[in-house]
């Protein structure tokens, strides 16, 4: 096995503990809200999704890489890759709420909120999945004993979390029920990004050194489809639907869209076009029209619609912007 060496280096010092603005909000955030963690100045923006103005840069912990959603929609959970905690945003009114400690596990990267309200994180420094109850903030862990465990997938009855080991080369297979361990799944050399069909049948993992997409059956664990893709995928999303799975390649600024049911390539859409763009983080509409592109080496975001497979729109973002989510809020009375 092969020694494993993240791909980002990050030599930024921490910014201050509070979670101020930058600058204040006139009013309660409202609509949609594209959030985007930037890990290169410890701070996240909350970007209005129809103007593309940037109502709030809020400061965060160390290095923040993915963000996920609450159940409710109101608030976003952002890890600190650089630490070992999670901040909690309030969206509307731009402020940071709670900051959880998941200590001793460390280097929290891969996060998702579950409609069960449990955060579930990888935490990479401890070789571990750290799972967060939020009725009561207990936190626990369970060992992957793999490295690199860096991004995280979960099952749509809450079952199973698969997670991805970059360092072993393996996805390991938790039991979230009995909080164990159940396998390491071999799935080449480097398997970073990750995500499962709707339905939970189908496991796609993305090994990026050899550019090459992975299908595994979720009962038997067999490996069903391996197909190549753009140089260096390194993140994973499915469409809404199930239909269409896409990787972001790192090293050709481009997007390869995957057909589900035939498990081949359908079309490469260029973004950027460059591996100066940096590109990392995807993410897709709740309709499935539109796919959210980090483009972390020029500070901003791109959508792409999918039918046409054209740019629509850039968003300016802060620096190093990479983990995505975005939210909806609506007006208070």
């Amino acid at each position: 096995m092969k020694p494993f060496v993240p791909l980002f280096l990050f030599l930024v010092a921490c910014g201050p503990a509070a979670g101020s603005a930058t600058f204040d909000a006139a009013a309660p955030i409202t609509g949609d809200v594209l959030i985007t963690g930037n890990k290169g100045e410890d701070t996240i923006s909350l970007i209005d999704l129809d103007t593309g103005t940037e109502h709030a840069r809020l400061e965060t912990g160390h290095q923040p890489h993915e963000i996920a959603i609450s159940p409710n929609g109101a608030r976003a959970a952002v890890v600190a890759y650089g630490g070992t905690t999670i901040d909690i945003i309030d969206v509307a009114s731009a402020s940071r709420v709670d900051r959880i400690d998941l200590s001793p596990n460390r280097r929290p990267h891969g996060l998702l909120w579950l409609p069960d309200n449990r955060l579930i994180a990888t935490t990479e420094g401890s070789d571990s999945l750290t799972i967060v109850d939020m009725a009561d903030r207990s936190v626990s862990a369970i060992a992957t004993a793999q490295e690199g465990s860096h991004m995280v997938a979960v099952n749509a009855d809450l079952t199973r979390a698969y997670v991805a080991n970059m360092g072993s080369g393996t996805v390991s297979v938790i039991d979230l029920e009995a909080g164990a361990k159940l396998r390491d799944i071999p799935a080449g050399d480097t398997p970073e990004g990750i995500a499962i069909s709707p339905d939970g049948a189908t496991l796609w993992v993305a090994d990026r050194d050899n550019a090459q997409l992975f299908a595994f059956d979720t009962t038997s664990f067999e490996r069903v489809a391996e197909i190549g893709v753009g140089n260096f995928p390194i993140r994973v999303a499915v469409s809404p639907d199930g239909g269409t799975v896409v990787t972001s390649n790192y090293a050709g600024g481009s997007l390869t869209l995957v057909d589900e049911e035939s498990r081949t390539v359908d079309r490469t859409i260029l973004v950027s076009g460059s591996v100066g763009a940096a590109q990392v983080t995807i993410l897709f509409s709740s309709d499935g029209r539109t796919l959210y592109v980090a483009e972390t080496g020029r500070n901003r975001i791109a959508a792409v619609e999918l039918e046409s497979g054209e740019v629509v729109r850039r968003y300016d973002a802060g620096e190093d912007s990479d983990g995505l989510a975005v939210t909806t809020i609506g007006a208070t009375d």
